[in-house]
């Protein structure tokens, strides 16, 4: 008897309870569903090579992907080394330019003590004394 409903409000549930109590020796009869027969063995390792072989390959690309990666940071290293190499080596040519000047040269000179040629040759004398004296 089908009952669609509250099965709380029925009644006679209890007493069906009651009435049908199972004895301790009763056995279910075999179901009659089809028995699942398990995987053979090549299959089994044919799925366990293929899951290898996919693990294999996703580690190879992740492998490469980090490689890839290291790279590139090793290349922005070395990028932003050359362009400071770049920028000291301009700098460096201003101040070579700054320093090859004539005039600069001559008004460090006279800073320095250094006094201007006035024509006279400079001999080097092999006899000991002070080095380089002028001839008159």
């Amino acid at each position: 008897m089908a009952y669609y409903g509250n099965l709380a409000l029925r009644p006679e549930r209890v007493e069906e309870q009651k009435t049908k109590q199972p004895s301790p020796r009763q056995q279910t009869p075999p179901s009659r569903a089809p028995r699942r027969r398990p995987l053979p063995l090549g299959e089994k390792l044919i799925y366990l090579f293929t899951i290898a072989a996919v693990a294999f390959v996703a580690g190879l690309i992740i492998f490469r992907y980090a490689e890839i990666y290291q790279i590139n940071g090793q290349l922005q290293t070395t990028n932003k080394a050359y362009t400071q190499a770049t920028e000291q080596t301009k700098e460096l040519q201003r101040e070579v330019e700054r320093l090859s000047d004539p005039g600069a040269i001559r008004k460090k000179a006279l800073e320095l003590g250094f006094v201007p040629n006035t024509g006279e040759s400079i001999e080097a004398s092999r006899s000991g004394g002070n080095g380089a004296a002028p001839t008159p």
